[in-house]
């Protein structure tokens, strides 16, 4: 038995199919039809969604036209693209991927998760240059506790999936985690040392390095081998959808409580002296300003963006209640042999060398490697 093999460094881009040469590789049945309408509906309600969450509020009020339209256009484009998936050949977004409920549970708590993490993150390395005036460099290396207990996190516990089969109890401990962590940064003041925040953003890390690719390997093992790249790819999307509405929701509501706080603290020449007012201020604008303007300045930072992680915290607290609603189903370890050559026709063969590291068997004369 031959074996076709490509890979792409640096990111190892592997694809392994088994075959006796390659002109017996599969081909696609028939035309291949691309869901050009679901396409466009999904990137417009997703457009719509994003622009009403960053504007409204903010640059608009939520019941100015404009947002109004936004949200109007978000659900008519949704329920559009439900439409024209279920008629679809081949839809982008299976209708039928949401009979599972474990894609359903999963795809919901990667939503809220992602709120989190992004909502949490986005706005941190301007808090540190503000608040202990630190350059844009210090700020990104202040993060990586948060990135370390992520990455050593994600590593045990891949390692204790491996080892034990279990996995359930993963997402919802580190569901937990994470509300702990945003309640923690809740707590911030502008008067704390560095290394509160540091120890905060590490507790985050933990919670995320616990559940973010458990998440996904729940969708993976629910699914036949045909269908894993979609799921994943779809449950993807949800939890990027997540992370933008968390960016732009908190982004939102901190600039306009900041704005409301620098009126109410600040002397009317000084606002009038900031010049376009909070959306202008810069760390290094703020930190060439007298002690009298500058401390109020930081002292709104500081309170309008803290008391917004404790109203995000319950966000963790509702995925890890959802997660406990998941299945927790066996992990596969074999490969079915008549699904391997449409899969790979589907873009969603899994990499076999990878799975022989986890001890993944494949049956049958087609077993990678004979």
């Amino acid at each position: 038995m031959g074996q076709v093999c490509a890979r792409v460094q640096p990111f190892w881009v592997q694809l392994c199919i088994p075959c006796t040469s390659a002109n017996q590789l599969p081909r696609p049945r028939g035309r291949v039809r691309l869901d050009l309408a679901g396409m466009v509906l999904l990137a417009v309600a997703t457009k719509c969604l994003v622009l009403a969450t960053s504007w409204g509020g903010h640059t608009y009020a939520w019941s100015d036209p404009v947002i109004l339209g936004l949200i109007a256009g978000t659900v008519v484009a949704a329920v559009a693209f439900v439409m024209v998936e279920l008629r679809a050949a081949e839809p982008i977004l299976p209708m039928h991927l949401f009979a599972e409920p474990n894609f359903n549970v999963t795809t919901v708590a990667g939503l809220l998760i992602g709120v989190g993490m992004f909502g949490a993150i986005g706005y941190m390395p301007t808090y540190l240059q503000m608040t202990f005036g630190v350059d844009a460099t210090e700020s990104g290396l202040l993060m990586i506790p948060m990135m370390g207990t992520m990455l050593v996190t994600s590593t045990v516990t891949g390692q204790l999936v491996t080892r034990t089969g279990r996995y359930k109890w993963m997402p919802i401990t580190g569901s937990l985690i994470l509300a702990v962590g945003l309640m923690l940064l809740s707590t911030l003041t502008a008067d704390m040392g560095v290394w509160h925040v540091c120890l905060y953003v590490g507790v985050i890390g933990l919670g995320l390095g616990m559940s973010m690719q458990v998440l996904v390997l729940v969708v993976q093992n629910t699914f036949p081998l045909r269908e894993v790249g979609t799921a994943t790819a779809s449950n993807n999307y949800f939890r990027q959808i997540g992370a933008t509405l968390g960016s732009a929701l908190v982004g939102s509501i901190f600039t306009s409580r900041l704005a409301s706080l620098l009126v109410e603290r600040l002397p009317a020449e000084a606002v009038e002296s900031v010049g376009g007012g909070a959306d202008s201020l810069t760390p290094a604008m703020v930190a060439g300003l007298p002690d009298a303007i500058r401390q109020p300045i930081i002292e709104s930072y500081n309170d309008a963006l803290t008391p917004i992680y404790l109203w995000i915290a319950p966000l963790g607290l509702i995925a890890a209640v959802l997660l406990c609603f998941v299945k927790e189903v066996p992990l596969a370890t074999s490969l079915d042999d008549e699904q391997v050559p449409q899969a790979a026709v589907e873009g969603n063969l899994l990499a076999p060398a990878d799975m022989a590291e986890e001890g993944a068997v494949a049956r049958g004369p087609r077993a990678v490697g004979s």
